[in-house]
């Protein structure tokens, strides 16, 4: 099997990367070792930055996001008893946020791939990356019970942390920089309209707690537990009962219940991966960077390497020239090491670390009380929530 771009992986950053190249007239070919019913099911991130949002409707994938997304405009943040709403199109120029699922836009990207693109093959599964130096890599694969070779001009992991792309990287050329904390996510679905209409984020004591919504109608909540927490652990009252206290306010704000469909615990970690490429070998997405999850950024990270490596083959195919296909590696990171920091500073903001001391805890109401009284901390904030630009240039070195 041959083509032009061989992409490892059928999460959003694979999927968005084959619908972006078929737009542009690449062919691609998809492998993707899971079935279909676990990528369209499998929880995930769920919100779209502005930038996010606008490649998926420039790629024709966004006609159900805008039907059945919610549109924020802002957050609020909690600490002390006190709410303070971040106004984002007041500080960022325009610019919002949109609640919908990494679910549906799966599920979006699967149908039109399907219908009009290339191959995209499920239960497909990578065994390696060959020849990544050379012009024509290959990636051995097993599909329905047999094995073949596909043959590519680039290959393009999107197959997450534990894939086969980047350990076709030499360990003489790569250099890993992460970060593991002692805390993780107990999250819950409940069948319950959202207690507010933005994402509330609320540093406490206790530890930090998250009000999000998947839909007018289904409440994705957070609490701050140990690394570690089995998702069992908790009973269903004994959670709701942490969340009261831990989202409290000196208003007359309530939490509403309903029964809770789904727990998880989601582990926080901060890891990059440089460079991002190698020869004809490009990471995308969580085969290269993860972020902790408060800054809502690993999906979006995601959809800005497909775009810089779209632009820069086009660029290629169009002038010859591989100059942004040489520098996609430090573009990307540009971007990532940003999203990490914010990732981190957020973090850091609202969790209790478990030897936090008295001091700690006053540094943090500090920060809050500086982004809730300046304009220009606030924008900051506000900024980097919505999106770092996916077209800046590189900079520094590989």
């Amino acid at each position: 099997m041959r083509t032009t771009v061989g992409i490892i992986g059928a999460g959003p950053a694979g999927l968005l990367l084959a619908r972006l190249l078929h737009a542009a007239g690449i062919d691609s070919v998809v492998l993707e070792s899971r079935d279909r019913a676990y990528v369209e099911h499998r929880q995930r991130a769920g919100i779209l930055e502005q930038g996010t949002v606008d490649v998926l409707r420039a790629a024709g994938a966004g006609r159900r996001m805008d039907r059945e997304g919610l549109r924020h405009d802002g957050i609020e943040l909690r600490f002390a008893g006190q709410r303070h709403r971040v106004d984002f199109p007041g500080l960022t120029g325009g610019r919002s946020v949109t609640v919908y699922a990494q679910t549906e836009v799966c599920k979006d990207l699967i149908a039109l791939q399907l219908e009009e693109g290339g191959p995209l093959l499920f239960e497909a599964e990578a065994l390696a990356v060959e020849g990544a130096e050379g012009g024509r890599p290959r990636v051995p694969f097993r599909y329905q019970g047999r094995e073949d070779v596909l043959e590519c001009e680039y290959v393009v992991g999107c197959d997450g942390f534990w894939g086969v792309s980047r350990k076709a990287f030499p360990a003489a050329a790569s250099r890993v920089f992460e970060r593991s904390y002692p805390y993780a996510w107990l999250g819950v679905l409940a069948d319950v309209a959202p207690s507010h209409d933005e994402l509330v984020y609320a540093r406490h004591d206790r530890g930090f707690a998250l009000l999000s919504m998947r839909s007018p109608s289904v409440s994705r909540l957070y609490l701050q537990v140990p690394a570690g927490t089995e998702a069992g652990e908790w009973g269903d009252e004994e959670m709701w009962a942490e969340l009261e206290r831990r989202l409290e306010t000196d208003d007359a704000w309530t939490l509403d219940r309903g029964p809770i469909t789904q727990k998880s615990v989601t582990p926080m970690r901060s890891f990059v991966h440089e460079p991002m490429r190698h020869g004809r070998l490009f990471l995308a997405g969580d085969a290269a960077h993860i972020v902790p999850p408060t800054g809502a950024k690993g999906l979006n990270l995601a959809v800005g390497d497909v775009v810089t490596f779209v632009r820069a083959l086009v660029h290629e195919r169009e002038t010859g020239s591989p100059d942004l296909l040489d520098t996609y590696s430090a573009t990307c990171l540009h971007r990532v090491w940003q999203a990490e920091r914010f990732s981190y500073d957020m973090t850091t903001l609202l969790h209790r670390a478990p030897d936090a001391t008295v001091f700690d805890g006053r540094l943090q109401l500090a920060r809050l009380e500086r982004i809730a009284s300046s304009r220009a901390a606030e924008t900051d904030l506000a900024e980097a929530y919505t999106g770092f630009p996916l077209d800046r240039p590189a900079r520094g070195r590989e």
